[in-house]
């Protein structure tokens, strides 16, 4: 009996010892930043303006996942958050228009869209990580 019960707890312990969390939801760190828009000409020429983008879909992917884990919106003010993270690294990604798209005869007025990256490392169980400013292009 006591030999079952040895051979039980170590294998208990050692499942426990290599079961590592992955990067991903169930912590307590936060990344947060902001979303900047560029508006511009059609041929992507000049800046028209600039101004805090409200309202787009930011995505997060967890690790090395192959697609996103999560998404949310910025807020008026153009900024956004992912709470509740474990350490890990982070790809932050918000989609603009491609200014590569539009230019040369004729001129795309529909650009297609291109992911603008932020890569975030979370090395603390309580921290908040600034992804900083990303600036899209529309």
């Amino acid at each position: 009996m006591k030999k079952i019960f040895l051979i039980l707890s170590v294998t208990l312990l050692i499942v426990a010892v290599s079961c590592k969390k992955q990067a991903g939801e169930g912590g307590q760190a936060t990344i947060k930043g902001k979303v900047l828009e560029r508006k511009m000409t059609i041929d992507f020429s000049h800046c028209q303006g600039q101004y805090n983008a409200a309202e787009k879909a930011v995505y997060i992917v967890y690790g090395d996942d192959a697609s996103y884990g999560n998404k949310t919106q910025t807020e008026p003010d153009g900024t956004y958050e992912f709470r509740y993270l474990r350490k890990g690294s982070y790809k932050i990604y918000v989609y603009g228009n491609d200014s590569a798209g539009t230019i040369g005869p004729p001129i795309n007025a529909s650009a297609p869209k291109i992911a603008v990256f932020k890569t975030v490392e979370i090395t603390s169980r309580k921290q908040t990580v600034d992804a900083g400013i990303s600036v899209i292009y529309n």
